[in-house]
């Protein structure tokens, strides 16, 4: 593509809302020029205020084709006996079947105000658990061509998933299709790098303490070395987690991840949800981030992470939509706060006044800043050398209608939660999302539907 120039009436730029604004990108697709109170000068002028994209920075996509469909109770339930019936699913899907629901997931994506996801994919080989006979990453570039064909951003991280808990010499039966250690998560990763798909990089995980020893973390650390790739972890995201690793360590998860595998600012803490205030600390220490996934959390009762208290240590934070039962940021962001308001029996738990007196605009700004280092990236949002991602707001949208700009945030967050608020969507200067509506829209859905039939009739 060659350069493009857009004029919006209203942008979000440097953590405000500014005027005017005319956004230029260079031909490869990232911003060169951000310019408030500027003319149109011919630029494509927009069709409502303008705020950037952000990145989903924690998903397992096959699981959207289990959203909505474990909300039964048959004796007791929790995330263990629902992750039991999760694995029934990743049992049965081949590459074909993930395209078809990943592309269904990436475009609902989309609509929902995500540009780039980060998949955190461990479902690699054949359900018998031996590797794909053309190709052992034949699940990843299912992945990947799902996104391309939604026109959506890819951060692929294969996990190194080696045992079933803490003092577990290997996996369970029913977790066969999950098997790696880090030689073949390091080369999987430089193998998606080295093919150079449009919008699609890569970097590595460790599913969790409990499913990787540490000598598998070692050589993860070793093999990656000082390249400059983002790191993921599923980290207490349960008591019983917990629990267990004190048990066999003698230490809480994150204070152990801290003190023995040196976390930088290429790891990324995924949930962190039982954190103590020590551990926090220890954390920001560090300069790695976490990615907190509200919906999924909320949905399998994990618990309510400590958002004061990463806010208040700066640690760098973003959103996640994991298992999918959620798939928009603002939803996201709104579950995050409610959860904060039910537990402190508050308002407002996220401002910071005078500084930053809207709840939406902080928890929104801190997701963007956010987003970047967990996807692999050096920038993110409207400013020169980020990508140009970007959402137009629909200002007549229910939720929207009538209010202020300066108040757009806040209704999109708090009232904005029925019908299509985002307009269009824009993905490296590319318009992908129109009107609310994909132009593949109808065809994906209907494989999707069809595939959904076969696997729950």
């Amino acid at each position: 593509m060659t350069g493009v120039t857009y004029w919006a009436p209203a942008a979000w730029v440097d953590g405000r809302w500014q005027h005017k604004v005319r956004l230029s990108a260079d031909a490869g697709g990232h911003w060169q020029r951000i310019e408030p109170d500027a003319p149109a000068d011919g630029s494509q002028v927009l069709a409502g205020p303008v705020i950037p994209s952000l990145v989903d920075t924690h998903s397992h996509a096959f699981q959207r084709a289990f959203a909505g469909l474990a909300e039964r109770r048959d004796g007791d339930d929790d995330f263990w006996s629902w992750r039991d019936r999760m694995y029934g699913l990743a049992l049965r899907l081949s590459p074909q079947q993930l395209r078809t629901i990943a592309a269904r997931l990436y475009v609902e994506l989309l609509k929902g105000g995500y540009t780039q996801v980060c998949e955190f994919h461990y479902l690699h080989h054949q359900p018998d658990g031996r590797p794909h006979a053309d190709d052992e990453l034949a699940m990843s570039w299912a992945l990947a061509e799902a996104a391309e064909s939604a026109g959506l951003g890819l951060t692929l991280l294969p996990v190194l998933y080696a045992r079933s808990g803490f003092g577990q010499a290997g996996l369970r039966e029913d977790q066969r299709r999950f098997a790696t250690d880090a030689a073949w998560v390091d080369a999987a990763a430089r193998r998606i790098e080295a093919a150079r798909r449009p919008l699609v990089n890569a970097g590595v995980a460790l599913h969790s303490l409990r499913a990787a020893n540490p000598d598998d973390i070692a050589a993860l650390r070793s093999r990656v070395g000082d390249r400059d790739i983002p790191i993921h972890i599923h980290i207490a995201e349960q008591q019983q987690e917990v629990r267990d690793c004190l048990a066999h360590t003698g230490r809480r998860p994150i204070a152990w991840l801290c003190e023995e595998a040196a976390p930088d600012t290429r790891w990324h803490l995924v949930h962190a949800t039982h954190a103590t205030r020590d551990e926090i600390a220890q954390v920001a220490a560090r300069g790695a981030s976490v990615v907190i996934c509200p919906g999924t959390e909320g949905n399998l009762g994990d618990g309510l992470i400590d958002l004061p208290g990463w806010l208040a240590a700066g640690v760098p934070v973003s959103i996640g939509s994991d298992s999918h039962v959620t798939r928009a940021w603002p939803e996201e962001l709104r579950w995050l706060e409610y959860g904060q308001r039910l537990a402190l029996q508050r308002r407002n738990v996220a401002a910071d006044p005078p500084r930053a007196p809207s709840t939406a605009a902080r928890l929104f700004e801190a997701a963007r800043a956010g987003s970047a280092a967990p996807a692999g990236f050096a920038a993110w949002g409207l400013q020169s050398g980020a990508r140009a991602d970007f959402l137009v707001l629909d200002e007549q949208a229910e939720g929207l209608l009538g209010l202020s700009t300066e108040h757009l945030l806040d209704g999109l967050v708090f009232s904005g939660g029925q019908g299509q608020v985002v307009r269009d969507v824009f993905v490296a200067g590319r318009q992908v999302l129109s009107q609310g509506r994909h132009p593949k829209d109808a065809a994906i859905a209907a494989e999707f539907a069809a595939l959904m039939q076969q696997l729950w009739r």
